[in-house]
């Protein structure tokens, strides 16, 4: 399937979080609750539509543990958006969002739309972070913000179209040259129409949850 645009995004954030399960309810719309740990990267894709124009998000899904931040930062160069995960119901990984947010200025492109999302928001009743924090948080560092949960599905669809919305309206205003690859942005034919939220490539199977 030809596309007029292909995205490149990198999700973050740290172990246990909920990254690969993000990843997996987008690409294979399904909920895996038990998961090995995400060895270094991994990978999914799927076609979506913008503004009538179908557009392919390919998605690195990365380790969340220290020993592997070397190579998760290899993938930040190449990003044209990224998902930054914590858990709303473990203050520590939204304690941990800083440097993690510090980790992307510094090897990302300036132009790198960046999503924060607070999962498993259908554990509320565990919450350890309130919606306004990470509200605020998200406002204080120009970051888009949603709560989600990889499990009910709920707002998964709408935080990676919304980044890829965010990224494709920064292509209308100029601010990224589309023809510069290491921006995330592959330009395709976009010839044939793809339907909406149509799947092209598999998810990689196995992998972190717990990532």
């Amino acid at each position: 399937m030809s596309y007029a645009y292909l995205f490149k995004y990198i999700i973050i954030g740290d172990t246990g979080v909920g990254k690969s399960c993000l990843l997996l309810q987008f690409t294979d719309k399904r909920f895996q609750p038990v998961h090995d740990l995400t060895i270094g990267v991994e990978f999914g894709a799927r076609m979506i539509t913008i503004d009538n124009k179908p557009i392919k998000l390919q998605i690195w899904d990365t380790a969340g543990q220290e020993s592997f931040r070397s190579i998760t930062r290899s993938y930040y160069r190449g990003a044209a958006g990224a998902l930054l995960v914590y858990d709303i119901t473990r203050r520590e990984t939204f304690n941990h969002l800083a440097s993690w947010l510090e980790d992307a200025r510094q090897h990302a492109n300036p132009n790198m739309s960046i999503m924060l999302i607070g999962n498993k928001c259908d554990l509320s009743h565990r919450r350890a972070v309130s919606t306004e924090e990470g509200e605020q948080f998200a406002k204080e560092n120009g970051l888009i913000f949603m709560e989600a949960s990889a499990k009910t599905a709920q707002n998964v669809e709408e935080a990676f179209i919304k980044t890829a919305a965010t990224i494709y309206k920064k292509i209308q205003d100029g601010v990224f040259d589309v023809s510069n690859e290491s921006y995330g942005i592959k330009v395709g034919y976009g010839g044939i129409q793809g339907p909406s939220g149509g799947r092209d490539g598999n998810s990689s199977q196995g992998g972190g949850c717990c990532s």
